[in-house]
């Protein structure tokens, strides 16, 4: 049963989850998966707009702040709104990276990195398959 707590997080079953998500939808936002580099729909779309999660459907990213890293994923430079995403500290894969959630619903967004251009020097590496793209009309 979907529940939006006090707190204002989504919180549903993996069966909910599942039926609602694609298969790869699921896998990066539910399991913390990574897409291939270079096949996500979103890398390379010129398409202004906001970018939503693709779980919760909360604010993420505006397309104003992407950019072209050459990483593979689509790049953005902040959050819309800077509460709307939550990092912890990742340190799966031999590696010590900043993890980036949706403060929503929890779902695995990608990670960011202090590689990218000014003013704030940060690369949020997204994948597409955690994002919807609200097109500006």
């Amino acid at each position: 049963m979907s529940d939006t707590k006090t707190d204002g997080k989504v919180r549903k079953s993996e069966a909910e989850w599942r039926k609602e998500l694609s298969p790869m939808q699921y896998a990066v936002l539910r399991e913390k998966a990574t897409e291939r580099p270079f096949t996500g729909e979103y890398e390379h779309d010129p398409r202004k707009g906001t970018y939503v999660c693709a779980g919760c459907g909360q604010t993420l990213f505006e397309s104003d702040q992407k950019f072209d890293s050459g990483c593979g994923w689509p790049s953005f430079s902040k959050p819309a709104v800077e509460s709307h995403v939550d990092e912890e500290r990742d340190m799966s894969h031999g590696m010590i990276r900043t993890e980036v959630l949706c403060s929503k619903c929890d779902g695995h967004l990608g990670h960011v990195f202090n590689d990218g251009p000014g003013p704030t020097g940060l690369r949020y590496c997204i994948n597409s398959a955690a994002l919807k793209l609200d097109e500006e009309k």
